[in-house]
């Protein structure tokens, strides 16, 4: 039976994103494992028992790190839910002449950047001796291997150099904090503010709710052990390539 099947599972689980797929994932994870403490972490959090955090302020990554130190619960698990595919100012990408320099880097900043920087600021807290979890949302449109279809740059681009990134730090981690597992997660196309301007192409059958999308993403996640560390899965725990 996968280690995070027992009943050992114990300490704060933090959740980061509130959006839909991040909410959900807070929810359905108490659920799963009511020994856990899961917290929601967020930007602009909606209650006192959400905690602050912006993956693109470094003053908050510290801010977090000191409070992880001061907590009286070991952290068994982070989940990172965040991610950005457009903004007000920018769409993805549907050939090379609409390629911006200001899209490029706010993409590379939340979806490749914030997962690392992530990892950094929980890092001091972590035990070599104790099991943990870190996974975070990629994308199957990051993958270089299985891309049939081009465009969209920054938003490739980017989850592609998340997916480098946390290879690596599963690695690193792999000789320094032998217990962790890092897995990078594809959600499949989920009912949210991300995906909205692009529903209509999705067939009504492959467009998940939040709450669907999170119950598969747990099945997978819950399965990893160490010696999985660095893999990257879709929602059916099937493995994408790099």
């Amino acid at each position: 039976m996968p280690e995070m099947c027992t009943d050992s599972w114990q300490g704060r689980a933090l959740v980061v994103g509130g959006g839909g797929i991040g909410r959900a994932l807070s929810a359905e994870l108490a659920h799963r494992q009511p020994s856990l403490l899961v917290t929601l972490a967020t930007r602009h959090p909606v209650s006192d028992e959400e905690w602050t955090v912006d993956l693109q302020c470094m003053d908050s990554l510290s801010k977090l790190t000191e409070q992880l130190r001061g907590d009286s619960h070991p952290l068994r698990v982070v989940i990172n839910a965040t991610g950005r595919l457009h903004g007000p100012s920018y769409q993805p990408e549907k050939r090379l002449q609409h390629a911006e320099q200001s899209a490029l880097l706010d993409s590379f900043a939340i979806n490749a950047a914030g997962p690392l920087l992530l990892a950094k600021a929980i890092e001091p807290v972590l035990s070599r001796d104790s099991p943990f979890h870190f996974a975070s949302l990629s994308a199957r449109v990051g993958s270089i291997g299985d891309n049939r279809s081009g465009g969209w740059y920054a938003y490739r681009g980017s989850k592609a150099a998340q997916n480098m990134m946390l290879r690596c730090l599963s690695l690193e981690w792999g000789r320094r904090l032998p217990l962790a597992t890092v897995t990078l997660l594809h959600p499949g196309t989920t009912d949210t503010a991300l995906s909205k301007p692009f529903q209509s192409y999705v067939p009504k059958e492959k467009l998940f709710s939040p709450e669907r999308a999170a119950g598969h993403l747990l099945d997978v996640l819950l399965g990893q052990t160490p010696c999985d560390s660095g893999r990257f899965l879709a929602w059916d725990g099937q493995e994408i390539p790099w």
